[in-house]
């Protein structure tokens, strides 16, 4: 099985599509802005659960949001999941800075 994800930015989402099919498969939505990119909802289809569709939409936005030098707010459940579960993606996250007030 072969699942390819691209970019819909005039949807503000991810798509994969498994074995070329023209059905999507899986979806990640987000917001963007000129310095970080915020992971708000990711959903796949009851029949392609359990065999990577969300890993591989995972994967490749965040190798994209690497690439464009974005940090990444994972809002959404799965992406901090799956980001808790693959440390190789951690330097990503967004740090907010607290300000300490006197």
């Amino acid at each position: 099985m072969t699942v390819e994800v691209t970019d819909v930015p005039e949807a503000k989402r991810y798509e994969a599509r498994v074995d070329g099919e023209t059905k999507v498969a899986g979806v990640a939505q987000y917001i963007r802005t000129t310095e970080l990119i915020a992971f708000v909802h990711t959903e796949v289809e009851v029949a392609y659960e359990g065999v990577g569709v969300g890993s591989a939409l995972a994967r490749t936005a965040l190798d994209e949001a690497r690439a464009a030098n974005l940090r990444v707010l994972a809002t959404c459940p799965f992406f901090a999941g799956w980001i808790n579960r693959h440390p190789e993606y951690q330097d990503l996250l967004y740090q907010s800075r607290s300000r300490v007030s006197d």
